[in-house]
C-alpha cells in the first residue's frame, strides 16, 4: 500500500477510515416522546373530523338529506288528505302510509286517486282508505 505524509490539520490530512472508504456511523434515531404522540394524534383525529364534517356538508351541498331531518314526512290532514313537504315522491309517502308493506300497489292507488303530475310541496293529496 503507497504511504501518504501529510502534516496534522492540513486539508489533505486524511484518516484511515477515510482512506478505507468507510462512513461515519449515523445516529440512531430518537423515541418520539409522549407528548409529541398524543400531539400527533390528537393532530390526525381533527383531520379525520373535518373530512367527516366536509364531506357531510358536501353531500348536503349536493341534495344528500341530513341525518335527522323529522320535518320530511307527509303530514297527515285526516286518514284520506295528505300535505306534500319538499323533497317527498310518491314512493316516500307510500312507505310512511304503510310501512311494512309492499309500496308499489299505494303508488298505484296514490296516482288514480291524484294523476301522475308532479308534486308540488303544499299540495294536498287524497290518500288510500
Amino acid at each position: 500500500m503507497a504511504t501518504a505524509t501529510t502534516t496534522p490539520g492540513s486539508p489533505l490530512a486524511l484518516t484511515r477510515a477515510d482512506q478505507r472508504g468507510a462512513r461515519a456511523a449515523t445516529p440512531r434515531a430518537r423515541r418520539t416522546s409522549p407528548t409529541v404522540f398524543r400531539r400527533r394524534r390528537v393532530v390526525l383525529a381533527a383531520l379525520a373530523l373535518g373530512a367527516v364534517v366536509a364531506a357531510g356538508q358536501a353531500g348536503a351541498a349536493l341534495g344528500g338529506s341530513p341525518l335527522g331531518a323529522p320535518g320530511r314526512s307527509p303530514t297527515l290532514i285526516s286518514a284520506r288528505t295528505i300535505v306534500v313537504r319538499p323533497g317527498d315522491t310518491l314512493w316516500a309517502i307510500a312507505e310512511r302510509i304503510d310501512p311494512g308493506a309492499d309500496p308499489r300497489p299505494v303508488v298505484d292507488e296514490l296516482v288514480a286517486l291524484n294523476g301522475s303530475r308532479p308534486l308540488l310541496p303544499g299540495e294536498t293529496l287524497r290518500g288510500p282508505a
